[in-house]
C-alpha cells in the first residue's frame, strides 16, 4: 500500500487554488496517510437480489514520534451500513472506530507493544499470509457462515514478538470486541505462536516471496457477554507460499462457548498465479456446531486481475450452504482499492 509521507520538521504548506495556504501542524515526526476501499456488486438467485455495494472503507493515519521513528500512534476509521430500525438513520452509512493504539518497539528483547483498541493476535496475520482476498471473504474464524468466532480488533494490549524463525502475538483484551458491548466482567486472553520454516519471521511477506509458516492460535474469554459463559477456541494453520502459486489450510475447534458456537471445522483455500498479473483463487470453508451437527459449507472460486499496484478486480461465485440447503447463490465483482 502506497503510503504518503509528511515531514512535520519544519511546518509543511498545501497551495490551493485560491491561491490562499492550509498549513499543517504536528507533533510527530512524520505523519503517514493511507486508505482501503472494497467496492463491489452482487447478484444472488438465491435471494432474488442485485445490488452495489462499498464493503469497507478504511481512512488511516500513522504518527511516527522522532525520539523513535519505530514507535507511533495509530487511528483507523471504518464505515459501515446502519441497518438498525432507529428511524431517519436507519440505512445510512456511518462511521466507526476500527483501531485506535500506541505502539511501542522493543519494550522487550525482539518484542513490541500495541496498546488501546489494536490487533486481536489472529486475524492481521491470516489475512497477510494466508488469504489474501478480505474484500470478497473474511477469514474462517471471522465470517459469518464459517466459524464467526471473532473479529479483528479489540481494547486491550497485544505484544508482538519477530524474530526470523518464530513469531508471536500474546494479547489481553475485553474479550467482546471493537463493535460488541463490553460489560467489563472478564477479560479475554488471546495468542498467536508461529514458526517460520523458512526464516522470514521479520519479513513483510508479498506474493512474490517463498515462505512456509505453521502456527497454533486461539482465545480464552471469561464471562464472555455475548454468549453468557466463558467461551473458549485454538486452531492449527500451515501455509505454503512461492510466486507461482500459495496453498493454506487450518482446523479450528471451540470446546466451550454455549450450544449454538461449540463444534469444529477446517478451511482450505489456494491461489494460483499466471501472466504476472492473473491470479485463480478457490476457497472451501466446513463447519459443524457439536450440539446439532448442523453443518455450514462455503464454496469460493474467481479470478482476480492487477490492473495497477494500487487496483485489484476480482470475479468470483459464492455457495452457501446449511445442512445442504443453498443460502447463497452469488456472483460477485469486486474493485479493491489501496492508497
Amino acid at each position: 500500500m502506497k503510503k504518503i509521507l509528511l515531514s512535520m520538521a519544519a511546518i509543511a504548506t498545501v497551495s490551493m487554488a485560491s491561491s490562499s495556504e492550509t498549513v499543517i501542524k504536528s507533533g510527530a515526526g512524520v505523519l503517514k496517510f493511507s486508505g482501503t476501499h472494497y467496492l463491489g456488486f452482487v447478484s444472488d438467485s438465491e435471494s432474488d437480489t442485485n445490488e452495489f455495494e462499498t464493503r469497507r472503507n478504511y481512512l488511516q493515519v500513522k504518527a511516527y514520534f522522532k525520539e523513535n521513528p519505530k514507535d507511533y500512534m495509530r487511528v483507523t476509521l471504518d464505515t459501515y451500513q446502519n441497518t438498525s430500525d432507529d428511524g431517519k438513520d436507519e440505512g445510512s452509512w456511518e462511521v466507526r472506530l476500527k483501531y485506535a493504539y500506541l505502539y511501542l518497539d522493543n519494550v522487550l528483547p525482539f518484542t513490541g507493544v500495541e496498546i488501546g483498541q489494536a490487533h486481536r493476535p489472529w486475524i492481521d496475520y491470516e489475512e497477510h499470509h494466508g488469504w489474501n482476498y478480505r474484500s470478497i471473504s473474511k477469514v474462517f474464524v471471522e465470517a459469518h457462515e464459517g466459524a464467526h468466532f471473532t473479529n479483528s480488533a479489540d481494547i486491550g494490549v497485544n505484544f508482538k514478538t519477530k524474530t526470523e524463525n518464530f513469531t508471536s502475538e500474546l494479547g489481553v483484551f475485553n474479550g467482546e470486541g471493537y463493535h460488541g458491548i463490553e460489560d467489563g466482567n472478564g477479560l479475554s486472553g488471546e495468542w498467536r505462536l508461529t514458526g517460520h520454516l523458512l526464516g522470514t519471521g521479520k519479513k513483510h511477506v508479498h506474493k512474490s516471496d517463498t515462505y512456509a509458516d505453521i502456527s497454533f492460535f486461539g482465545q480464552y474469554n471469561t464471562d464472555y457477554e455475548t454468549k453468557g459463559n466463558d467461551f473458549v477456541w485454538y486452531g492449527v494453520h500451515a501455509v505454503y507460499n512461492q510466486p507461482e502459486f500459495l496453498i493454506s489450510a487450518q482446523y479450528v475447534e471451540a470446546t466451550d462457548g454455549g450450544v449454538d458456537i461449540e463444534g469444529d471445522g477446517y478451511s482450505v483455500n489456494t491461489e494460483v498465479r499466471f501472466a504476472q498479473k492473473w491470479n485463480v483463487i478457490a476457497r472451501y470453508d466446513n463447519f459443524t456446531i457439536d450440539a446439532t451437527d448442523e453443518e455450514k459449507e462455503r464454496t469460493l472460486a474467481g479470478v482476480a486481475y492487477t490492473y495497477n499496484k494500487n487496483v485489484e478486480f476480482i470475479a468470483n461465485y459464492l455457495k452457501e450452504e446449511v445442512d445442504s440447503e443453498t443460502q447463497t447463490d452469488a456472483i460477485m465483482l469486486t474493485a479493491e482499492v489501496k492508497w
